[in-house]
């Protein structure tokens, strides 16, 4: 069986599924397109032009939550709950995700400070839920990794990037939330699932997208 994917090398949708192959022992391989052109060959497999898509011998699959499904039911020992309620709940909270990191995109490439302070405030009210739901174990449901700390770790990888450089109001006093970041960001497969100096690409890429958000950093950086 052949295992493509196809990706955006900063997408964190994309390192999604990579986290998933590699914590699963996947052979695959890795084809990278310009989401700002994008070759004909990929609007006809990607209905919505979004990476990633999964390609397993001539078969596609898109969006990175059903990708990695996908991968967690074809590839033991399996990362979701059995029990219908539980992996509902899981697939809830991997949703929640998704949202925070389209959040957290606005707030990176913020064009001015009222949607910057917008998406902040929004970020900070979902956190403060999120906080709330945590309990005491090593994961967000256990001591085991699930597709609910594979769905996160891109979004705390970028958080951690980001707040090297801005304050940390996202979090506040969550120590769960960090203990939680932590324990994820230094798992084998996330910090295998990395780009090639990562951190240096994603500010980059901020600095090129949002005139206001350099101002704010070089503000930052004098204080």
């Amino acid at each position: 069986m052949r295992i493509e994917l196809i990706s955006f090398e900063l997408c964190p949708f994309v390192q999604r599924s990579v986290i998933m192959l590699i914590e699963k022992h996947v052979d695959y391989q890795v084809r990278y397109i310009d989401l700002s052109a994008p070759p004909k060959w990929f609007l006809d497999i990607s209905p919505f032009g979004k990476v990633p898509v999964l390609v397993v011998d001539d078969n596609v699959i898109f969006e990175s939550a059903i990708i990695n499904e996908y991968i967690d039911e074809t590839t033991p020992p399996e990362l979701m709950p059995k029990n219908p309620l539980a992996k509902a709940q899981n697939r809830a909270w991997i949703e929640f995700a998704s949202n925070m990191l389209l959040l957290q995109f606005q707030w990176s490439q913020a064009a001015n400070q009222t949607i910057f302070d917008d998406a902040e405030s929004r970020m900070i009210v979902l956190m403060n839920h999120f906080e709330s739901q945590l309990g005491n174990t090593r994961y967000f449901s256990g001591d085991d990794l699930n597709l609910v700390d594979i769905a996160l770790a891109p979004l705390f990888l970028r958080f951690e990037v980001l707040f090297s450089h801005l304050p940390n109001e996202i979090f506040g006093e969550h120590t769960k939330t960090l203990t939680l970041s932590n324990n994820i960001l230094t798992k084998d497969s996330v910090l295998s699932s990395k780009p090639e100096d990562f951190s240096s690409k994603y500010m980059a890429n901020i600095r090129k997208n949002s005139p206001f958000m350099v101002e704010m950093l070089k503000t930052e950086k004098k204080q």
